[in-house]
């Protein structure tokens, strides 16, 4: 599969609102990828992420995730895709308090139908390789901001997604320990996972993305990736297209109007020639009546 994700002149409009939270974007991502979005406040790369991960709809365009149109989905399909080919991270965990963090990375596996042995396994060996075991058994509120983003990264790849998506995954963690899921993400990407990060940092970005896709208001204002142009040209082709279109357009109707202004202009020049004939008609006949 050469592209992973695959977004066609995406809009999306809130009701009530009048601004386009995402304005005509076209988007290609490659499996392996790690792609920073950034932008400003209100600049749609939340939206973004939403889009991509089925839990909001497009106004208009297309929304294609591993082969699946994502915007085609109902509710219930959108939560299974989810569930197969999409892990999540979020700036302020979003662990359920109320369970242990390996039951908190063992949710999404059960809602999956993942076998209980399996599921427990892959836990485990997440916990692990993440350098947080010893806290299988406690509760979120005991661990620190750094703990708890580690565990929000087992429960997002619990079921090997194809894509993990981040949103301000550092932004509520200190500098030190910011600096250690970053390092996390970039190891994850190099093994092969692919990575759509939502920041505002932009060393965060340089460091640990190869790619960088810059918005503003709802548009993309820039792209370092190298599918980008090629996007970029087949949206310009298509607006080339329309334009070229509508220059046809009007030389067929300036062509249209000369040619009405030729018919009128015989017209004219058949009536100067039938009021000349009248004229030398009324001569001739004053002629005549002259003579003696």
């Amino acid at each position: 599969m050469d592209t992973l994700i695959e977004l066609a002149d995406v809009t999306k409009r809130y009701p009530g609102d009048g601004q386009l939270a995402v304005d005509r974007v076209t988007l290609r991502v490659a499996p392996g990828e790690a792609v920073a979005v950034m932008g400003p406040s209100g600049s749609g790369k939340s939206t973004l992420l939403n889009l991509i991960a089925g839990l909001d709809r497009p106004t208009g365009g297309t929304v294609t995730v591993a082969g699946e149109r994502v915007d085609a989905l109902t509710e219930t399909g959108a939560a299974r895709f989810r569930r197969r080919q999409i892990g999540m991270i979020f700036q302020f965990f979003n662990l359920l308090d109320d369970l242990t963090v390996a039951d908190n990375v063992l949710l999404p596996a059960q809602l999956a139908g993942m076998r209980r042995a399996q599921a427990r396994a892959r836990a485990g060996e997440l916990l692990a390789a993440l350098r947080i075991e010893r806290y299988r058994d406690a509760y979120p509120g005991r661990l620190s901001g750094g703990e708890r983003q580690r565990a929000a990264v087992a429960r997002a790849l619990v079921n090997r997604p194809a894509l993990l998506l981040a949103d301000e995954p550092t932004g509520a963690l200190d500098t030190a320990t910011g600096e250690q899921i970053g390092q996390l993400l970039v190891d994850l990407n190099a093994a092969g996972q692919t990575l759509v990060l939502v920041t505002h940092n932009a060393d965060l970005a340089a460091r640990y993305t190869s790619r960088t896709v810059r918005l503003a208001d709802g548009r993309v204002i820039s792209d370092t990736g190298p599918g980008a142009g090629a996007a970029q040209q087949a949206g310009g082709t298509a607006q080339q297209a329309g334009g070229t279109g509508q220059q046809a357009a009007g030389t067929a109707q300036q062509a249209a109007g000369t040619a009405r202004q030729a018919a009128g202009t015989a017209r004219q020049a058949a009536g100067t020639a039938q009021q000349a004939a009248g004229t030398a008609q009324q001569a001739g006949g004053t002629a005549r009546q002259e003579r003696p």
